[in-house]
């Protein structure tokens, strides 16, 4: 089997890359230098040229709170674009196979907790990523209608928060878990009496190390099928840990993890998004499969990355 992984050099793509590398598959990708999936003339010729079994489109514009407030056109544009283009050119070429990521941010605001696949689309979304999720939104339903009117193998995983090797660690345009990594760290490093956390530290997420989302994805290719998606009243698969940690939790954690002994602050000033995000994965859990790696696990597994890859 031949599978295009698009984005492979970000956190998720780059994730599913080493899963897939331990499998008897042959690999296709390609970096913005040489495809731009946003132009539809270059993806269509892409897919012409090498003619892959299976596609997994993790590739998207990404971003915490901070980022989406500031770049909202960016978000919603060029997520829309790049989607529309894998999406429609799967099913121009034949593709046996395409599993859509997009992010546990799809939901409403006020979704009741955990939440359900099918509570999309049922009130209105959180404002500060609603073009994202709006985008992604519009994926999950271009794969479920490409299935409706031609048949296509084309479904949705949704995952939640997403960190691990290669996530961007920049300290405003970052999410929140590779953002406080960097911020104890270079605390630690510049002997700082405090690290200052945005909002109140009481919202609550839900964050999965990416290696078990890259297993997620094997295991999906293997098993599930549009049929199981759709068949089983699901417009797409939640996929994550079902476990919640605030992010005064959360930052506790990480100033163990770093070592870092000053005191934590929270900028009650700044906004908390959405107080509560967990999935039910109970769907893909039935199905066969379950996350591996615990929060702590996975943070110290991180940072011993980051160490390694910023010369410090």
């Amino acid at each position: 089997m031949k599978i295009f992984i698009a984005g492979h050099n970000g956190l998720v793509g780059s994730a599913i890359k080493r899963r897939l590398e331990k499998e008897d598959v042959s690999l296709l990708f390609a970096d913005r230098n040489n495809l731009d999936l946003m132009d539809q003339k270059m993806t269509d010729l892409f897919f012409e040229a090498n003619k892959p079994d299976a596609v997994i489109d993790a590739a998207a514009k990404v971003g915490g709170i901070h980022a989406n407030n500031v770049y909202p056109a960016d978000f919603i544009y060029q997520n829309l674009q790049i989607q529309n283009n894998i999406i429609h050119n799967c099913y121009k070429h034949g593709i046996k196979k395409l599993i859509f990521l997009g992010s546990i941010c799809i939901y409403p605001k006020f979704a009741e907790q955990p939440i359900k696949e099918e509570y999309l689309l049922t009130s209105p979304l959180e404002p500060t990523n609603e073009p994202y999720a709006i985008s992604k939104i519009a994926g999950i339903k271009m794969c479920q209608s490409y299935y409706r009117q031609h048949g296509c193998d084309f479904f949705s995983l949704m995952p939640t928060n997403q960190y691990g090797p290669n996530d961007n660690f920049h300290p405003e345009n970052s999410h929140v878990l590779p953002a406080l990594l960097r911020r104890f760290h270079e605390a630690k490093r510049d002997d700082l009496e405090s690290v200052e956390v945005w909002g109140t530290g009481k919202a609550k997420r839900e964050f999965q190390y990416v290696d078990d989302l890259a297993d997620a994805c094997a295991f999906a290719l293997e098993n599930v099928t549009a049929d199981d998606v759709y068949g089983n009243g699901a417009t797409h698969l939640n996929v994550g840990t079902g476990e919640e940690w605030s992010i005064e939790d959360l930052a506790k954690k990480i100033a163990q993890v770093v070592d870092y002994q000053g005191d934590i602050t929270f900028q009650t000033d700044k906004p908390d998004g959405v107080l509560r995000r967990v999935g039910d994965n109970s769907r893909m859990n039935k199905m066969g499969w379950t996350h591996k790696y615990s929060l702590e696990q996975g943070l110290n597994l991180t940072y011993e990355w980051y160490q390694e890859n910023n010369g410090e």
